[in-house]
């Protein structure tokens, strides 16, 4: 998962860019990149780190420009490289820099076709470059020395037929402008929103979640529609086509489970009112299967999870407490490369306040429950906090199968409900009692807001993948790549590749 950010303005967009990344620091804390464009040059800077980490004020005084890209990332399949920090640049035609999110299906293929028909060259192992190198060949393939929206547009067509799978887009093109766009199942988000200047001129931001945009005193105008293309000149001018031949809405569910903020809203719909349905019907079926309940207290595991727990604890008629410290300094651990890390990590993370466990039936509410490895360690903290009972409730429903479309799940065999009943992943995860949230009443959450919304990609619990291209030698593939003795051994972090400044100024 990554998140994206394009501004064009009429002032230096440096702080504003910086601000936007860190608002969006959720979506990833790998690396993070800006690029600017002045003067007919870019300036660019990227590392592996956090937003605060990767730009000090020497390399914020270089991003000169009204126009500018950011892009925080983590790692998906691929390398943790520096190397492959966004945004990446290609110089022909124009110039073009591509910040991505998501993940492309068929990227060996389109990399091998890159190197065969369109003679270019692939220099990561990053889905972004060769999605950047598909755009910038068929916006060469236009002919134009001077590209209007008209040939832009094209290209995105062009894209749109050539890739497959999820992407949400912003790239900047010397001189002329951004571009951002998403694939036609507008599975990853995007929207955009406006300002004044104090002239009253027109600046435009687009953005992963609207939150970002809200935090820079942007107005959001909507959310960008599956296979759309929205430009933005430097001058200030927008223009926007449906660039698809079919598109349908299908936005990743998973996105309102866990991954965006919670002040955020994607495609109309509020990832705060959804997650307090989340908590409502969780309840409602607490009480189903248990009447007559003993729960004493619910306790969230933070953060994702507390606006979901706070309204079960509502609708149960129990307390709400805050059982957890969290440790703010330490990233999520799902997505940390290997399982002894995950394990060390989890302790550090939260610490119990034992007030709140000690005796007491103890309900505790997690956004979701993928390889188990933090839930485990949770409910044994709790046992040791003194605990008398601890239930486990998952607002979201079993996750089963790996995501294909950008978020950096676990081969099958890692997921510790695949393959599992209900009652054998309570049983590995040392609970008393564990309720799932089920999908039909999860997909109900978030349902009932936009009637635009085709339906859901909602793989990670069914293994039904909307693009239609993923089959098991796919998944097979994909589960070589991301296991854990391929993710953890023989990496090494590229220490040295610090700063890319296509000014060519040290770091």
């Amino acid at each position: 998962m990554c998140g994206i950010v394009g501004i064009v303005s009429t002032s230096n967009v440096n702080q504003l860019l910086y601000d936007a990344l860190t608002v969006l620091q959720h979506r990833g804390q790998d690396a993070a990149g800006i690029v600017t464009f002045q003067d007919n040059r870019f300036y660019l800077r990227k590392d592996n780190g956090l937003v605060r980490d990767v730009f000090h004020t020497r390399h914020m005084r270089r991003l000169a420009g009204n126009v500018g890209i950011g892009h925080v990332r983590y790692p998906t399949a691929g390398s943790s490289s520096s190397a492959e920090a966004q945004p990446f640049y290609v110089n022909s035609p124009y110039g073009i820099t591509l910040a991505h999110n998501g993940n492309l299906t068929n990227a060996d293929d389109l990399a091998e076709d890159l190197f065969r028909t369109d003679l270019r060259h692939i220099n990561t192992n990053s889905d972004s470059e060769v999605l950047l190198n598909v755009f910038a060949h068929e916006l060469q393939k236009q002919g134009k020395l001077n590209p209007t929206k008209d040939e832009i547009f094209s290209a995105v067509r062009a894209v749109h037929k050539r890739c497959r799978g999820a992407y949400a887009v912003i790239a900047m093109i010397t001189g002329y402008g951004i571009v951002g766009f998403r694939d036609p199942n507008g599975i990853r988000p995007a929207c955009y929103g406006v300002r004044e200047n104090e002239s009253g001129q027109k600046e435009y931001m687009i953005a992963s979640e609207s939150v970002a945009l809200n935090a820079a005193g942007f107005t959001m105008v909507r959310d960008i529609a599956p296979g759309e293309a929205v430009y933005i000149e430097t001058d200030g001018t927008l223009y926007s086509e449906q660039c698809a031949e079919a598109p349908k809405l299908y936005p990743c569910i998973f996105e309102h489970v866990y991954f965006a903020r919670p002040d955020s809203i994607m495609d109309r719909v509020s990832v705060y009112k959804a997650r307090l349905r989340m908590g409502e019907v969780l309840a409602d079926k607490v009480l189903r299967e248990r009447p007559e309940h003993d729960i004493d207290v619910v306790i969230p595991i933070p953060d994702t999870s507390r606006t979901s727990a706070m309204q079960m604890a509502y609708q149960l008629g129990v307390k709400y407490r805050e059982g957890f410290i969290k440790n703010r300094y330490i990233g999520r651990t799902f997505i940390m490369p290997g399982q002894k890390m995950r394990k060390k990590s989890v302790r550090q993370k939260l610490n119990p306040i034992d007030l709140e466990f000690r005796g007491k039936n103890v309900m505790l509410v997690d956004d979701s429950i993928v390889r188990g490895t933090t839930c485990k360690e949770i409910v044994q903290m709790a046992r040791d906090a003194g605990a008398r009972n601890v239930y486990f409730a998952s607002a979201a429903p079993p996750v089963r199968y790996p995501n294909v479309y950008g978020i950096d799940m676990p081969s099958a065999n890692e997921l510790i409900a695949h393959d599992r009943t209900v009652e054998e992943v309570r049983g590995l995860i040392g609970a008393d009692w564990l309720v799932y949230q089920d999908l039909e009443d999860l997909v109900a959450c978030v349902d009932d807001v936009n009637d635009d919304i085709d339906g859901w990609e909602c793989s990670v619990f069914t293994g039904e993948y909307v693009t239609g291209d993923v089959d098991a030698a796919y998944l097979a593939r994909l589960e070589d790549q991301r296991n854990d003795t391929k993710r953890s051994g023989g990496q090494v972090m590229d220490e040295d590749n610090g700063i890319i400044d296509l000014h060519n100024d040290e770091d």
